[in-house]
């Protein structure tokens, strides 16, 4: 049986490689993809998303264009990571594929709704708005979502504060809603997504394969690399993304335990931190999990493989 997911993302070289690893997949059906403000703004993100598809020659998957912004704060973006473009480093191809009339919103409560139950999961890699936004307007998708895997915060490290991740502290309004819902929730943070570095011998491999979008992706992690080198220090860029992808086309690439976790919304320098509570055993009713180690060579296999098969 396929896993039938929606992406929704925010492109992003990590995003990028999400996408690519998600549609390269045998075992995922990816049933739309939807974009968000987050990394650069939302128009930005969405020439991304679509140049994607085109180089990649996706096609027959609605994508569709959702949050121009957070709930209630004002945009933040990432330019020190991912440039003025979201995806600065490849020259990107023109797109042709058009845009889903339908807010993306409207687009992951249609899809949703109109699959059977438990049988869809949402993998959110960016900001939460869209996700918030749709259990919002319709409450019963809420029951019906198989599990929300999503890439975010951290339960022991930040990088947009001390304690605080991105995609978590640019909209944690959104972040409390989505984690406060009774879906079950698998929280891909930095703790884990630290741990899947693009290491030279990875990209040597990625190289190897020798196709167009393989060479698209060693563009990604160079300029990838550099940036995360000159802003965190990091000698291999960390490839966030791709992590929650890979965690639902097979669940043993990583360990994970159950935890309860809530989201900071008030505090002058915790705004936006995921608070996971270790103090005890998890509860039996706890929705929450954590990842926590990453089996980087299987990981790194399920990207490989899915960039040659596209290729």
């Amino acid at each position: 049986m396929s896993k039938k997911i929606i992406l929704d993302c925010d492109p992003g070289h990590d995003d990028a490689i999400a996408l690519l690893l998600a549609y390269g997949n045998p075992d995922i059906e990816l049933l739309a993809v939807t974009t968000v403000a987050g990394n650069q703004t939302l128009e930005k993100v969405t020439h991304n998303a679509l140049a994607i598809a085109e180089m990649a020659k996706i096609s027959g998957i609605p994508f569709a264009a959702g949050s121009v912004r957070p709930l209630v704060r004002e945009i933040e973006v990432a330019p020190d990571i991912h440039g003025e473009s979201g995806l600065d480093g490849p020259v990107l191809p023109t797109p042709t594929l058009k845009l889903d009339e339908r807010h993306a919103v409207s687009l992951i409560i249609e899809t949703i709704m109109s699959h059977p139950p438990k049988t869809v999961t949402l993998v959110p890699t960016g900001a939460l708005t869209n996700i918030a936004l749709a259990a919002r307007l319709e409450p019963r998708i809420v029951e019906r979502v198989k599990e929300v895997v999503l890439m975010g915060g951290g339960y022991h490290v930040g990088n947009w504060s001390a304690v605080a991740e991105f995609n978590i502290k640019i909209d944690p309004e959104a972040a409390h809603i989505v984690f406060n819902e009774k879906w079950p929730l698998t929280m891909v943070g930095l703790d884990l997504t630290h741990q899947a570095l693009a290491t030279p011998d990875v990209v040597k491999q990625i190289a190897a394969i020798g196709s167009d979008c393989s060479q698209f992706v060693v563009e990604l992690l160079d300029f990838f690399g550099k940036m995360y080198k000159q802003a965190q220090g990091f000698d291999a860029p960390p490839v966030h993304d791709p992590c929650a992808v890979a965690y639902v086309i097979d669940p043993n690439v990583m360990t994970t335990q159950k935890v309860p976790v809530n989201i900071e919304l008030t505090g002058t320098h915790t705004l936006g931190m995921t608070v996971a509570d270790f103090r005890y055993p998890a509860p039996e009713n706890s929705h929450t999990q954590v990842a926590v180690k990453l089996d980087h060579h299987k990981f790194w296999q399920l990207i490989i493989n899915a960039l040659k098969n596209i290729g």
